[in-house]
């Protein structure tokens, strides 16, 4: 076997839903990875920039309409400025991360640029509490060492040698465990892994099968009501959306089952990928109208 085709085999794993199917992904680079998280903070710096220049342009207005002009120190409406300003940073540090990783899509726009996102290690939907963990921890794996470093490196001695360690440790902690996770991945239970690199589109098969959910092999057309819809939601959307792409026979088969348990259909075999093709899309189309409407539905444990 090349080596090649053995880091590729060291990349792949299992991801088992909670219906029972397997679903086969693949790790994240750590190179895609630190580029992911470099191109984030890049976004992140330029925002804290602008919020600064704003903030900046306001104190001068607050200032001139105060009557304040020999540029104090700290005037009244500077530190109430100071007070926003380390606010906003503090929501833009961990809200940049949690708002985005909270979403449908599970990755921030440097992750989506680099084609990662993250996912439960359990094949379960992603929690409030699993990405919280894992960016509080980035506060102790990255922004602490890097602030007490920086203020150490001014006095110099042992505390910047000690800090620089305490980087470096966390930096490399990636590349002594098999799943390449960092501290905060293990702790929130999480994996980065590839995200599929083609469009649904493109993998869903052309012509009535996908829009109007006419099988072309047996000429059946398969149409769903609300109730029978209504048992699923965007987690689910999603699930059926990765199956698809990878198009497997076994897997088709196994998601079929489970959906055709849940709603009570029996439409039999070899019509999976018709099948299916026809739920997402009507499923999408409702979720869609749902969302437009004000209504969201996350998941089917969702009331």
């Amino acid at each position: 076997m090349s080596r090649l085709a053995r880091a590729a085999n060291s990349s792949r794993r299992v991801l088992v839903t909670p219906e029972g199917i397997a679903m086969p992904v693949t790790l994240a680079s750590r190179g895609s990875r630190l580029g992911a998280l470099m191109i984030d903070l890049m976004i992140i710096t330029a925002a804290i920039i602008v919020l600064f220049v704003v903030l900046a342009f306001a104190k001068q207005g607050a200032d001139a309409a105060m009557g304040v002009t020999d540029e104090p120190a700290s005037s009244p409406a500077g530190q109430f400025l100071e007070i926003v300003a380390i606010l906003a940073i503090f929501a833009l540090r961990h809200g940049y991360f949690l708002m985005f990783e909270l979403g449908p899509r599970g990755a921030t726009p440097g992750k989506r640029m680099t084609g990662l996102r993250i996912a439960a290690r359990d094949g379960k939907r992603l929690t409030t509490e699993m990405v919280l963990a894992r960016n509080l921890l980035r506060d102790i794996e990255l922004f602490l060492p890097i602030a007490a470093m920086t203020a150490a490196s001014f006095a110099g001695g042992v505390a910047s040698w000690t800090m620089a360690l305490w980087l470096l440790v966390f930096a490399l902690f990636p590349l002594f465990n098999k799943d390449r996770l960092r501290a905060g991945d293990l702790i929130a239970g999480t994996w980065v892994l590839e995200a599929p690199k083609t469009s649904l589109a493109a993998v869903l098969s052309t012509g009535q099968a996908a829009t109007t959910g006419t099988s072309r092999t047996t000429g059946v057309a398969y149409r769903f009501g609300e109730e029978e819809l209504a048992v699923y939601g965007e987690y689910e959307l999603q699930t059926l959306e990765r199956v698809l792409r990878e198009d497997r026979p076994e897997a088709l088969a196994a998601v079929q089952e489970a959906i055709c348990r849940k709603i009570g259909w029996n439409p039999g075999a070899g019509d999976e990928r018709a099948f299916l093709e026809a739920y997402y899309t009507q499923l999408r189309a409702r979720l869609e109208s749902g969302m437009r409407l004000g209504k969201r539905k996350a998941d089917k444990f969702s009331a």
